[in-house]
């Protein structure tokens, strides 16, 4: 994967995205600092200007990279649409969609016509509703500037390698609501490594970047590892928490099985105060009848701060049981400026294991 070299010139992850362009003429140009990750809509009789962020570096001005669209309020984006992210500010791609299951708890149910109610919870039941989601490659120059792992997808190695994982560097999941589509003439307008190998510039498309045969023949064999099925959401005190997890596969060890799973949790507040994850606290039930308690400080080595301006943190982490299926639920404790606590529920989501399962891949199969 390139290198991600870009210097930071606006702060990445503002809801500022939302409120620029809310009754905003479309299209607009979009516009980036010269390498930084970081844009802004600019004025539809400007192409070149200079940044008036406080996190402005001296000397950076912005340069058109492409045009805004209208967002899509129905129908799904296509295979090569270029787009910003709202809430994390990256520059992407879209490969191809996904239809998942949203068991939104913040949503008042009637009669679910499919529900989940994980046990040890004690929850409402909540009704499964169809979102689409997006694979997407994310531009290796915003990086640096991404509150979100940029390694979040991974896989389980082969049963003789002695690495455990392997992850695909740039790769996101995204939810529909969360794409801001914009056009460029550059005909490799994103840099990742696999831009060029899964995408083909055709002018005479809209998009203008089609799918090669190399990225349908991944997406066929990888199938069962990368696809998204079910989404759990639920906010506490405006700290609201989605939840996405992944079955990755089953390995022998000391003659038992030991399923996986990835999930991967957006954090996001709501509200214009600041406050600070400190400490989570999972609960980890096993069809085998374990129940384990897992506490600890922050999450993946960090104690991230939510704020008006950079109000989301995403990250990605892994879990196994000496069982095909199970549950987990928890907390998050978060801290205000004046040092009181609170806690912000996780919403309980299921860890379900494909029955006819196949041999998990290696990093990238073709």
């Amino acid at each position: 994967m390139a290198a991600c070299t870009a210097r930071r010139a606006l702060a990445v992850g503002s809801r500022w995205w939302s409120r620029s362009l809310t009754g905003a003429r479309w299209p607009r140009p979009l516009c980036a600092a010269a390498g930084a990750g970081a844009f802004s809509p600019a004025s539809t009789t400007t192409t070149r200007r200079h940044l008036s962020s406080r996190n402005r570096p001296e000397g950076k001005v912005l340069e058109t990279v492409g045009v805004f669209e209208v967002p899509k309020q129905n129908g799904k984006y296509e295979t090569g649409q270029l787009f910003l992210h709202s809430i994390f500010g990256y520059r992407g791609v879209v490969l191809f969609p996904w239809q998942a299951r949203l068991y939104d708890r913040d949503v008042a149910s009637a009669a679910p016509e499919k529900a989940e109610n994980p046990a040890g919870h004690g929850s409402k039941e909540v009704k499964g509703k169809t979102h689409t989601y997006y694979q997407v490659l994310i531009d290796a120059r915003d990086c640096p500037h991404i509150r979100s792992q940029t390694e979040a997808v991974t896989f389980l190695a082969n049963h003789d390698d002695s690495r455990a994982l392997y992850a695909i560097p740039g790769l996101d999941y995204v939810s529909h609501e969360d794409i801001l589509p914009y056009t460029s003439t550059d005909q490799v307008p994103i840099q990742h490594e696999l831009f060029e190998r899964f995408l083909l510039y055709d002018q005479t498309k809209a998009p203008p970047f089609v799918a090669r045969e190399t990225l349908r023949a991944w997406q066929e064999k990888n199938h069962p590892w990368l696809e998204l099925s079910d989404v759990h959401r639920e906010t506490t005190e405006n700290i609201r928490v989605t939840v996405i997890p992944f079955y990755m596969g089953m390995r022998e060890a000391q003659n038992s099985h030991v399923y996986w799973w990835r999930y991967c949790i957006r954090l996001e507040n709501l509200d214009s105060d600041v406050v600070q994850l400190r400490e989570r606290h999972w609960r980890i039930f096993s069809l085998s009848g374990t129940l384990e308690t897992v506490r600890g400080r922050g999450v993946v080595g960090r104690e991230p701060v939510l704020s008006k301006e950079q109000p989301a943190f995403q990250y990605s982490s892994h879990v196994s049981l000496q069982a095909s299926s199970g549950h987990m639920w928890g907390t998050f404790r978060f801290e205000r400026p004046d040092g009181s606590h609170f806690d912000v529920r996780i919403p309980p989501f299921s860890l379900e294991s494909n029955k006819d399962e196949k041999t998990p891949p290696s990093g990238l199969h073709w």
